[in-house]
């Protein structure tokens, strides 16, 4: 008897969640094959991202392998890369083959949404996955190298401005965790670079930023920002980006060395190829039971789907995906056993955003607090959601050695010029990251 094979595609919290639902409830049952494909071979706890950049946390330390994650669980793990699905033969088209499927979960994620401005791609660095913020810490001490011994003060300011596109909450914590590493390191550390010289540019084209927090809670955040001397600007909306700055609402041009793009999330390219209806992002609108319309057997979860009417359930957040994932599992088991599927119901419980050491905002199921101890709250939370008593251990070794010790700042990839010294864009292949 041919087994029945179920395939979720995409190795994010999303997959992995429903992945283990579908593993514990048929990892007796021999006529079940379940298969999971992704094209990194590791889970990467995102939250953690800004970290990196900012020379905090080693990059292995917020990866946990699959294989590690499987240990003894019966399913099986490909590592390649998903090309397109014919949803009508039920098959995944891979650069290596084609997989047939009788249930598919699609959980690819999702890409950066640059909403069509120019220049993002040539010459704006990405921060979505474990490459980008290594090549982002990279390139901020590549600038910072060469601004410690540019001799025109004028020259020196322009390598050390640092915009940042988008004021969600990675762009609040990236921002924040960029000027902890500039004056707790950069300026103690090079002899060339005084306190003045770093200037962080937070740019949202809102009238407000964490959008998601408590209109309190978002003040209290623009303020601190502020107060630490990061310039947050609301209603600026970034027309062109340049090798050497941005254009802000299609007129002044502010000159930079460096411009990270964390403005949105958009749908994954292979599914505008599969003849679905999109939402305005890329992602595929899915009914409440997380069915692709026409197609039962397929499923979608986290950034890669919109939820028809209910927006609140269509957020690209953790959260979103992991409760996302439980329920597309469960209603294939459902489906698979002749029992009605189950409607989502999801909605978002609040918001944590670090504002930089020893200091955080925390919104979360009606309790408001910031300061110090919603710091604590946020590093205790976020160390309890990683993958894995190893991985626990070594970010709280490493976030305790940062309170004693310097922040690393070796360059690991190979140095390239930065693009106002070269004139050219620079990322960490020597062209964008």
């Amino acid at each position: 008897m041919t087994a029945t094979r179920m395939v979720v595609l995409g190795g994010g919290f999303g997959g992995i969640e429903a992945m283990r639902v579908l593993e514990r409830h048929f990892r007796r049952r021999e006529d079940v094959d379940l298969l999971l494909i992704s094209d990194q071979n590791y889970l990467l706890f995102t939250p953690l991202l800004p970290q990196i950049a900012s020379s905090t946390v080693e990059p292995r330390h917020i990866i946990q392998p699959i294989r590690d994650i499987r240990d003894r669980r019966r399913f099986r793990f490909l590592r390649d890369r998903v090309l397109g699905v014919d949803l009508r033969e039920r098959r995944v088209h891979l650069a290596e083959g084609d997989v047939a499927y009788d249930f598919l979960v699609l959980a690819l994620g999702g890409t950066t949404q640059t909403y069509g401005v120019p220049g993002v791609e040539e010459h704006g660095f990405f921060f979505k996955g474990l490459e980008d913020a290594v090549a982002l810490r990279d390139q901020v001490i590549d600038l910072a190298e060469h601004a410690d011994h540019a001799r025109d003060s004028l020259r020196r300011r322009e390598l050390l401005t640092m915009a940042v596109v988008g004021g969600g909450y990675t762009g609040v914590e990236l921002i924040a965790e960029l000027h902890d590493f500039f004056h707790r390191y950069v300026v103690p550390r090079y002899r060339g670079i005084e306190a003045g010289d770093p200037r962080l540019l937070l740019l949202e084209a809102s009238g407000e930023i964490l959008s998601g927090v408590h209109p309190i809670l978002g003040r209290r955040a623009r303020a601190k920002l502020q107060r630490e001397g990061i310039e947050v600007r609301l209603g600026a909306k970034v027309t062109r980006v340049e090798a050497t700055g941005v254009e802000i609402n299609g007129g002044h041009i502010e000159r930079t060395g460096l411009v990270v793009w964390v403005a949105g999330v958009k749908g994954h390219p292979v599914l505008e190829n599969l003849g679905l209806p999109l939402d305005r992002a890329g992602r595929v609108v899915v009914n409440r039971f997380l069915e692709v319309p026409g197609f039962p057997e397929v499923c979608g979860v986290g950034d890669t789907v919109a939820v028809a009417g209910h927006p609140e359930a269509s957020v690209p957040i953790i959260p979103a995906a992991i409760a996302h994932g439980r329920l597309a599992a469960r209603n294939i088991v459902s489906r698979l056993e002749g029992r009605p599927p189950v409607p989502i119901e999801f909605s978002p419980q609040g918001m944590l955003v670090s504002l930089g050491m020893n200091d955080a905002v925390v919104d979360l199921m009606g309790f408001k607090f910031s300061g110090y101890f919603a710091w604590l709250f946020w590093n205790a939370l976020h160390l309890y959601k990683l993958v894995g008593f190893r991985k626990q251990l070594q970010v709280a070794l490493d976030w305790a050695l940062t309170q004693v010790f310097l922040r690393d700042s070796a360059i690991i990839r190979r140095p390239q010029r930065c693009p106002i010294c070269a004139g050219a864009k620079s990322g960490a292949d020597g062209t964008r990251s």
